[in-house]
């Protein structure tokens, strides 16, 4: 009787520490992330003009690659992206974007984010039509 006592004890006071404990920081769960672009830039579907914007995943168990793009303020949302995972060896500790050229006049598209510490990040897919020979990830022309 006094074994069952004392693990009903411990049972209730972890099950108390836990409702007490602070909510884990929300920007791992979304990988929010302030990032400015000096330059215009594409991501799959649109030009971003220079600016400052949020980068964060969706509020999703099921997908992890679907992306958001935010207004600096939060107050806009400017487009959903469905990405792929894409891993690299190291971890860094800062946020890194990597960038495809474009042909001609055209602005750098948005290639993968990681959020920093994170091996696993996202890439961007761009669809265009067939007459346009772009040489994706090559950075060619």
């Amino acid at each position: 009787m006094r074994i069952l006592k004392g693990t009903l004890l411990a049972l209730c006071t972890a099950g108390l520490l836990m409702a007490l404990s602070p909510v884990t920081n929300a920007d791992e769960w979304d990988k929010k992330t302030f990032i400015t672009f000096s330059d215009s830039v594409e991501i799959p579907g649109q030009i971003l003009p220079p600016g400052t914007y949020v980068f964060k995943l969706l509020d999703s168990s099921s997908d992890r690659h679907i992306v958001q793009i935010w207004t600096s303020d939060q107050m806009e949302l400017i487009a959903t992206i469905m990405a792929i995972p894409a891993q690299r060896l190291e971890p860094r500790g800062h946020t890194t974007i990597t960038f495809d050229e474009r042909p001609g006049n055209s602005p750098m598209a948005v290639r993968t984010w990681f959020y920093p510490g994170d091996t696993i990040g996202q890439e961007f897919v761009y669809h265009y039509p067939p007459e346009t020979n772009y040489a994706y990830g090559s950075g060619s022309h």
